[in-house]
C-alpha cells in the first residue's frame, strides 16, 4: 500500500510535474486541497531550504502525514542573485508575463556569459517521526533576449538552455522532467525517501 504524502502546493502545473516524476515511488501524492488543509504559511526563510522546510512542517503538523514541499526560484548572476528566494513575490501583483519582461529589461547591459542564471529547487520532507530530509538541484542557463514558449509556468519562458537551443518553456514535459531543477531534486528525494523508509538513512540529505 502506498504511503500518503501531502505536497505543499496549490499550483496545478507543479502538481502535474511532481506526480509524473514520483509515479514510480511508493507514495500517493496529495495536494493541500486534496488533504483538506489550507495552512497560513509565512515564507520568511532566507534560503530555499529554509522556506521549503517551513512549508513541509506546516503540512506535516496539520495532517500527520509525510509532507513534502519545495522552494524554488530564478537566480540571476548579473542581478546579484535576484529574484532568488523572492521569485514568487517579485513584482507580486503582476503576472509572470510582466515579471519576465522586467527582468529582460534589467539585463540590457549584459551579454554572453554575463546573462548566466539558473533555476534552483530545494525539496524538504518531514517524516511522521519528525525526521527531516533535504535535496537540492539546479538547471543552468542564460536569460533570453525575448520570452519564448508556452509550456511550463513562471519564469520558464526566459531561461534559455544553450544545449537544447530553446527555453525551458519550449521543452516537452518529458525533456523538462529529466533536466529540470525540480525533476532532479525530486529524483534525489525519491532515493532519500526510499532509504529513510527502509531504515537506511545514513546519507539522506543530498545536494
Amino acid at each position: 500500500m502506498k504511503e500518503k504524502t501531502v505536497f505543499a502546493t496549490g499550483n496545478a502545473g507543479k502538481m502535474k510535474e511532481i506526480r509524473m516524476i514520483l509515479a514510480d515511488a511508493d507514495v500517493e501524492v496529495l495536494s493541500m486541497k486534496e488533504a483538506g488543509i489550507a495552512p497560513d504559511i509565512v515564507e520568511n526563510g532566507t534560503t530555499f531550504a529554509e522556506n521549503a522546510l517551513i512549508k513541509a512542517r506546516a503540512c506535516a503538523r496539520l495532517t500527520g502525514l509525510l509532507a513534502l514541499a519545495d522552494d524554488s526560484g530564478l537566480v540571476v548572476d548579473y542581478l546579484n542573485g535576484e529574484p532568488g528566494v523572492y521569485s514568487a513575490r517579485y513584482l507580486e501583483n503582476e503576472p509572470y508575463s510582466v515579471k519576465n519582461r522586467v527582468l529582460i529589461r534589467r539585463m540590457e547591459g549584459a551579454d554572453g556569459a554575463k546573462r548566466s542564471a539558473r533555476f534552483v529547487c530545494n525539496i524538504a520532507a518531514v517524516l511522521p517521526d519528525g525526521k527531516v530530509l533535504h535535496t537540492q538541484a539546479v538547471m543552468e542557463g542564460l536569460i533570453a533576449r525575448e520570452p519564448a514558449g508556452d509550456g511550463g509556468f513562471g519564469y520558464d519562458p526566459i531561461l534559455y538552455l544553450p544545449e537544447y537551443g530553446k527555453t525551458s518553456a519550449e521543452l516537452t514535459i518529458d525533456e523538462k522532467n529529466k533536466i529540470s531543477h525540480r525533476g532532479k531534486a525530486l529524483e534525489r528525494m525519491k532515493e532519500a525517501l526510499k532509504a529513510a523508509l527502509e531504515g537506511n538513512d545514513e546519507d539522506i540529505n543530498r545536494k
